[in-house]
């Protein structure tokens, strides 16, 4: 993955910690509306329980990746100028603008590992035109921004990423029993698949929540837009599973003895044990 897609807080104005919502829950300590900074943001722009959020009751921050939105609503679409120096109406523009931005960095995050599927060659011309297209929405001035129709993108975006899924995962599908099998959007929440044989699995959109995948065979399986939270993977492989975001991983539990794609890095919270 670029560098551009990977959050740089340092050159970020808190965007996060400021543009967008929470509610007092399991994932997060306190209520705050959009817009209103987090009570735990600096006068720096920095968090002052970085070290300690799941501690003090904000797991939700740790599983958020903005894919370097931040960064580029703060120094390229506002040129560097602070929400906090500026008249109101600038961050209220600022804070609109983030999740439209964050958005279009998360569909040039799939958009770039999609290029890096060898079996997806025969769509590599059109999945360029379409990052350099989605490159060329993310600098635009905040009012174009505004009037995107994300959505309407995100679809054109989608059906392609489909299609090189699918080229992707062609090796694995009807290989032995449970393979390639079709969960998109399926609800599998505490589903009991210990073990399981989902290699090249088309997982897109489901509900994970809570499941069971101890040492299951994920090898290939697409996991875009599958919710992870709390998904125990100890043991599983996941070995060439596609669209799998760190954000994803990261509301997961898992073991030294998972298996990751290159793309992901293991989560620090998971425990140590190998088996």
């Amino acid at each position: 993955m670029t560098e551009a897609l990977r959050a740089d807080c340092g050159r970020c104005f808190g965007l996060c910690c400021v543009a967008l919502p929470f509610t007092a829950s399991a994932d997060f300590a306190v209520d705050k509306k959009a817009g209103t900074p987090c009570p735990n943001l600096g006068g720096d722009h920095r968090c002052g329980i970085h070290a300690r959020l799941r501690q003090e009751g904000f797991t939700g921050c740790t599983v958020y990746d903005c894919f370097g939105a931040g960064q580029r609503v703060s120094q390229v679409v506002f040129g560097g100028r602070d929400w906090r120096t500026g008249p109101p109406e600038r961050a209220r523009q600022m804070f609109d603008v983030f999740p439209v931005v964050r958005q279009l960095h998360e569909l040039l995050r799939y958009l770039t590992e999609a290029l890096a599927l060898a079996p997806a060659r025969p769509l590599h011309a059109e999945l360029r035109a379409l990052l350099t297209e989605t490159e060329g929405l993310t600098g635009r001035p905040p009012e174009e921004l505004l009037a995107l129709d994300v959505a309407a993108h995100r679809q054109r975006v989608d059906v392609l990423l489909l299609r090189a899924s699918e080229l992707a995962r062609a090796g694995d599908r009807g290989r032995g029993r449970g393979r390639g099998k079709n969960r998109r959007g399926a609800d599998l929440m505490s589903a009991r698949l210990k073990g399981a044989d989902l290699r090249g699995a088309d997982l897109r959109g489901a509900y994970l929540i809570a499941a069971d995948l101890t040492g299951a065979d994920l090898r290939g399986a697409d996991l875009i837009g599958a919710d992870l939270r709390d998904t125990d993977l100890t043991d599983a492989d996941l070995t060439g599973a596609v669209f799998l975001t760190q954000p994803q991983l990261d509301a997961a539990r898992g073991s030294a003895g998972t298996r990751l794609p290159a793309s992901v890095t293991r989560p620090a919270h998971w425990t140590a044990r190998l088996g």
